[in-house]
């Protein structure tokens, strides 16, 4: 009754336009969740923590505003992504269609805000360059990883420390990442247009200098909403925080327990200090029920995120007699025999499903297993080796040569490739051994590509993704793998990071975002002899062991 949308699943009866009152709607609400959808407008915080009904809470503020009398041009609402504008969008549109034809509340994307913003005040906003495609111009041999590393800094100097290429350049000291950026920068301007971050950092810019943009957006934003606030970087809270003063009329949305974009620039501490940061007089509303999640994932979820020091002292709670269960499933086996054994134990039914790991690269075993039992799966930020362009041209060297063994021939051709390629050798390499002879090698890579074609679909129940990629997702039933010492939490993450102290608690965060995707069972796999701490933090050692 109060839980949070579905996602990922047939369009349910909310976005059906119904005729019912405002105070019928709000009479649908727990009374934590009416008390922050009518509470005074002012500086708001609604701590929102999984499947408490946010998006409920959010519609039923916007629908509550507007019967109270305010214009719905004057009303914006900002999301974190684009899919969660699209599904705001649609629930505005079933709750208020009486709205049809005149002024409508804007949903925008923080970007499609500051692409508006530039656009309105006469900015050029094209061409909007690819930032990769213009680091691999200027660095032709930059290998991933450091082509990821270079983007965070790049981000960072232009919304965290706001600062000028030519001001960088000025710099005696710079480096050689800050020299970086000073290129990327004046590449960007050489070809008259502006990148992704620039979409914000240019809006601001704007909206702080030009008095007049600044008055006619204010406007537009007499009651600003602001979801999934604690994902916002620095420039980001800056655009909201420039278009609600000076009355403050804003209303914002987050859980400081589902802050896990840290590469994007995120800081749960930027939610935490509002307050005393950015919103004086700010007035916090808490929604308590996990309308989403069986008792006992809400239990060992709270029970594992209890453990960070960066949070909110909050209470969360399952619904009443919240059905479903949690299973924890050790097992040593393939990683591959182990994902075919949890997707065997789901029903047979139509609910939707979900295989999560840490990485991409962890979740090949998973496509594997959806390989050798023909079931369907939808993997939309998932690259796999089988589908990679340079697929036939590796396949050609590894097999070409047949005075030399298949396997020997896999590996000398990884240790010479880079990048993408080298992913797609090692791939190869791992495959060979299985097979007795080239033809046999290239005969099976062609059959299961075929195969990989057929079975992978945009409209699969079966849904594999990392935790990152299913942010504000929900599914029947959610099997997590990878629960094992040094991957979840990922040994490396924490070891490169500049506070690792702060890198676990994301983590810790992460794998809370992970459990509490599902609505039936959650499956928790891992190495019995080696599980995650997280696990040891969330369960007692003989419940991980099995014992009664």
């Amino acid at each position: 009754m109060y839980g949070a949308s579905a996602v990922e699943q047939p369009r349910r009866s909310w976005l059906v336009a119904q005729s019912i009152s405002v105070a019928e709607r709000l009479a649908r609400l727990d009374p934590e969740q009416r008390a922050a959808a009518t509470a005074p407008p002012g500086p708001i915080l609604c701590v929102a923590p999984a499947g408490s009904g946010k998006t409920s809470t959010l519609v039923a503020r916007i629908a509550w505003l507007v019967d109270t009398g305010v214009d719905p041009g004057t009303i914006t609402a900002l999301t974190f992504n684009r899919r969660a504008a699209e599904e705001l969008t649609e629930r505005l549109e079933a709750a208020m269609p009486e709205h049809d034809g005149g002024a409508k509340v804007r949903v925008r994307t923080f970007h499609a805000l500051g692409l508006e913003i530039l656009r309105e005040a006469g900015e050029a906003v094209t061409p909007l360059l690819d930032r990769e495609a213009v680091l691999r111009e200027l660095i032709p041999r930059i290998s991933m990883s450091a082509l990821r590393r270079l983007d965070t800094i790049i981000s960072r100097f232009k919304l965290n420390f706001m600062v000028s290429p030519d001001e960088v350049a000025a710099d005696p000291d710079a480096g050689p990442t800050a020299t970086a950026f000073v290129a990327y920068e004046r590449a960007i301007a050489d070809s008259g247009g502006l990148d992704f971050d620039d979409l914000v950092a240019r809006a601001v810019r704007r909206l702080e200098t030009d008095a007049t943009v600044l008055a006619t957006w204010r406007a537009r934003a007499v009651h600003l909403l602001v979801d999934e606030a604690q994902d916002l970087d620095r420039m980001q809270l800056r655009m909201a925080i420039a278009l609600a003063s000076p009355d403050h009329r804003i209303f914002l949305v987050g859980d400081d327990d589902q802050s896990i974009y840290g590469w994007r620039l995120a800081d749960v501490r930027r939610l935490l200090t509002l307050a005393e940061t950015s919103l004086p007089g700010l007035r916090r509303h808490d929604l308590a029920t996990n309308y989403r999640c069986p008792g006992p994932v809400v239990e060992r979820a709270v029970r594992l995120v209890a453990h960070n020091r960066e949070r909110f002292d909050k209470s969360i709670r399952a619904r009443t007699r919240a059905p479903g269960s949690l299973i924890l499933a050790p097992t040593q086996a393939d990683p591959a025999d182990a994902c075919e054994a949890l997707i065997r134990s789901w029903p047979t039914d139509d609910s939707t499903r979900a295989i999560l790991a840490r990485t991409n690269r962890e979740l090949l075993p998973a496509v594997a297993a959806c390989l050798t039992l023909g079931v369907p799966f939808r993997a939309r930020d998932l690259e796999l080796p089988l589908e990679a362009a340079d697929l036939d041209t590796l396949l050609d060297a590894a097999t070409e040569d047949r005075e030399i063994p298949l396997v020997a021939r896999a590996a000398r051709l990884r240790d010479a490739s880079r990048g993408e390629a080298r992913a797609i050798a090692s791939a190869l390499l791992d495959w060979a051994p299985a097979f007795p002879d080239p033809d046999s090698f290239r005969d099976a890579v062609t059959s299961a590509r075929e195969r990989l074609a057929g079975l992978r679909r945009d409209d699969a129940a079966l849904s594999l993704a990392t935790v990152h990629g299913t942010k504000g997702l929900e599914f029947d039933h959610v099997a997590v793998i990878g629960l094992d010492a040094g991957r979840f939490p990922s040994a490396r993450s924490i070891e490169d990071a500049e506070d690792p102290e702060r890198a676990l608690e994301e983590e810790r965060r992460l794998a809370y975002v992970a459990w509490t995707r599902a609505r039936r069972t959650l499956s928790l796999s891992y190495d019995p002899a080696a599980p995650s701490p997280f696990l040891l933090e969330a369960f007692d050692e003989r419940e991980l062991r099995g014992v009664a």
